[in-house]
């Protein structure tokens, strides 16, 4: 587990919790689900960002960040979110956040091979 300025990157309680509202079957399928909807807006933000719409895309990928217990990305995204809204988009570090979301993804995919939260590796 990589912790980074005292928040975990990925909270597994989170997706055991995740695993037990929606069972086992249905756990992967939300996993692809929300890392290709995830996958989108990241791909949107690196090829061609707007700070126009960096609210927007920052509640989205924060609530699929806590969704899928990456706690340090939906922290990072929260912070985000709260800057473009006061009209501080300038302040968003877009690039800090893609690598937190490179890095939370790749602790997650990894975890789920070791079978920490039950096999669904091959979800993304």
């Amino acid at each position: 587990m990589v912790i980074v300025g005292e928040v975990v990157m990925v909270d597994w309680s989170r997706i055991s919790e995740l695993k037990s509202e929606i069972g086992e079957d249905g756990f992967a399928e939300v996993v692809e689900i929300f890392l290709d909807e995830m996958e989108e807006v990241i791909v949107r933000l690196k090829t061609a960002p707007d700070p126009t719409t960096y609210e927007v895309d920052l509640h989205f990928l924060k609530g699929g960040a806590w969704n899928l217990g990456f706690a340090r990305f939906g922290a990072a995204c929260g912070d985000g979110e709260k800057n473009a809204a006061a009209g501080k988009a300038a302040d968003v570090n877009i690039g800090s956040l893609i690598d937190c979301y490179e890095q939370s993804k790749a602790e997650f995919l990894e975890g789920l091979g070791e079978g920490r939260s039950g096999d669904v590796s091959s979800a993304a």
